[in-house]
């Protein structure tokens, strides 16, 4: 199936690990023709995404962005409108950190940082491009949560809180923003070996998940990547504000 996405400008944030989501979903958006910009608070890990994408012959930019931060966003939506003229696609996938604490135990500051970056994050770069969007009558968005934003995480409840944010910001930015031409939807990945909150996750919690997982393993890059590149194209125009699980069923038991 052809999803009509050559020659579509898709910005793509968490871009810079190799082991992560963002990078497969700016490969995966790259092979359908995308010219993508790879924007990652590690400039070097950006680097090596929008690589891999020169290197299947699409054009690829690397910025970096440090999306708590409203100037950095600003300044990436600006690099990418003077290179590309438009936006097309906003991938809001930067945002995974959380400490492991109880939360009786955890710190206001460790709540600031969680909330800065994984709910705020997708605030700050949505604001960024939005405006060009609805003046083009066209535009796809989509933002990573998480199956914590459906499910209870013990240990994680401030990151739970901030993924369940992202679902209504989604919900109710769709209704804004449908009659503009643009969709919004949001997509709740299961567990997957990356570096989410700065490293990979720990054995017993990858085995305790697979275990309960009705496919038996955890959630791939590919996966994610997969679901992206059929929400950020019109085949998917009918589907508008939707948090999509893509958890191989841990959400439905």
């Amino acid at each position: 199936m052809d999803l009509g996405l050559k020659n579509k400008v898709a910005i793509v944030t968490g871009a810079g690990s190799q082991v992560g989501f963002g990078k497969a979903i700016a490969l995966a958006l790259a092979k359908e023709g995308c010219a993508v910009i790879a924007a990652d608070v590690d400039l070097k890990g950006a680097e090596q995404t929008a690589a891999e994408i020169a290197g299947l012959g699409q054009r690829a930019l690397a910025v970096k962005c440090d999306v708590t931060r409203v100037s950095e966003v600003t300044s990436m939506t600006k690099t990418a409108l003077e290179k590309y003229d438009h936006i097309d696609i906003l991938v809001n996938n930067a945002g995974a950190i959380f400490s492991l604490k109880n939360f009786a135990d955890k710190p206001e500051v460790d709540w600031d940082k969680e909330i800065d970056l994984n709910l705020k994050g997708v605030l700050n770069c949505t604001k960024a491009v939005i405006g060009q969007m609805i003046a083009r009558k066209s535009g796809k968005i989509v933002s990573i949560s998480s199956i914590g934003a459906r499910k209870g995480m013990a240990h994680a409840t401030v990151y739970g809180a901030c993924k369940a944010g992202i679902v209504g910001f989604t919900q109710g930015l769709a209704v804004e923003v449908a009659p503009s031409g643009i969709n919004v939807n949001a997509i709740a990945p299961g567990l997957g070996l990356t570096n989410f909150s700065g490293g990979p996750p720990p054995p017993n919690m990858v085995e305790g998940a697979k275990a309960r997982i009705p496919i038996r393993r955890t959630t791939l890059p590919e996966d994610i990547a997969n679901v992206v590149c059929f929400l950020v194209s019109d085949v998917s125009k009918d589907i508008v504000g939707q948090n999509i699980s893509v958890d191989g069923g841990e959400s439905i038991i």
